[in-house]
């Protein structure tokens, strides 16, 4: 990174701390997320493979990062925008018992860059729906306007055809967080889905207070990890004398913290309040570090080669491939993987099973 890139960051950094004024409150229900620490401790991983960059690894999932809790998962569409650098897979696991759909962030070759463009970014798209909601644009169109969103919708359709009303959760780390939020509204909104849960590492802002509240109200069984000092959720900055023009994070974040008894350092973990925006939490540091954001509970959360994707000949039979060159590797659901939610007719009773 160059002289001036340092210097510019620096001077965004201090454009940083000065945007830690009192924040405009996003109206929030009663309702909302409960934390589970095994659960994060999973969908974490999910959250790192995406970023494998082996597509034949990654579809048969037999990568280094393949195993561990996410061992006997399977792929059922894995969706790569060529064009826009864009990872996502949609599958199945037994533990938990659900569809899992995630999304890859920005990979590290790029991530300063990203960083430095972030702390200029203004809101710039009416969210459609939703008066008074604004959201970042680039955010907005990276799960839109790219060949992810209609891979994906039809993946879960079909999941969902195959296996019933199974729970979906959707994950995702840095920016693919910010698309993972996006996914879980439109499942709620355009799909009627009724048990989406959304769990995101390292995500930023994504839109105003507005947009907050509405969505707040809308996929309430949502979590937001944050480590440390990481940089990007204080990103793009919250600017208290701007409150309808400055972005706000929706609840409910968990805050990854580091104790210290004498020569002793114990990670902790704090269940912020329903604001937001809650200034004990990740609001109570610097933003300052690029490395607490590569690394969430132990596990490596970016890409170790810089391609888009590379992938063995043999797999090009579960692929389709448009004009851009995007890609789309897919197979149907197994019998296998779920527990089936199937009716049946016992003696003239309906049960389900």
């Amino acid at each position: 990174m160059g002289k001036t890139s340092w210097l510019l960051l620096t001077g965004c950094l201090c454009l940083l701390a000065l945007s830690n004024g009192r924040e405009l409150k996003a109206k929030q229900k009663s309702h909302h997320a409960f934390y589970n620490h095994t659960l994060a401790t999973i969908l974490v991983e999910y959250a790192s493979a995406v970023y494998v960059s082996d597509l034949t690894e990654l579809f048969a999932w037999t990568c280094s990062r393949c195993n561990g809790l996410t061992k006997g998962f399977e792929i059922i569409e894995l969706v790569v925008d060529v064009e826009h650098c864009l990872q996502g897979f949609v599958g199945v696991a037994k533990d938990p018992n659900a569809i899992i759909i995630a999304f890859r962030g920005t990979q590290e070759h790029s991530i300063r860059n990203w960083i430095e463009d972030l702390f200029w970014k203004q809101l710039d798209i009416n969210y459609p729906g939703m008066p008074d909601a604004m959201v970042h644009y680039g955010f907005y169109y990276a799960y839109h306007n790219t060949t992810l969103r209609p891979a994906i919708i039809d993946a879960v359709r079909r999941a969902k055809k195959f296996y019933g009303d199974v729970e979906i959760i959707v994950t995702g780390h840095s920016m693919g967080g910010a698309m993972a939020a996006f996914c879980g509204l439109d499942l709620t909104v355009n799909e009627n889905a009724q048990n989406v849960q959304v769990m995101t590492f390292g995500q930023p802002r994504v839109g105003n207070a507005a947009f907050a509240s509405y969505y707040s109200q809308l996929v309430p069984k949502t979590i937001r990890v944050t480590n440390e000092h990481d940089i990007v959720p204080h990103l793009p900055p919250y600017y208290s004398y701007l409150p309808h023009k400055t972005y706000h994070h929706f609840p409910r974040e968990v805050w990854i913290y580091s104790m210290r008894f004498g020569s002793l350092v114990y990670k902790a973990e704090k269940i912020c309040d329903r604001t937001g925006e809650d200034p004990s939490c990740s609001r109570s540091v610097s933003g300052n570090s690029i490395s607490d954001h590569l690394i969430y509970f132990g596990v490596t959360m970016h890409s170790e080669n810089p391609a888009c994707s590379l992938m063995d000949p043999h797999v090009l039979g579960y692929s389709v491939r448009d004009q851009g060159g995007n890609l789309i590797l897919s197979r149907e659901p197994a019998a296998s993987l779920l527990e089936l939610s199937t009716d049946v007719q016992i003696q003239g009773k309906h049960l389900r099973v």
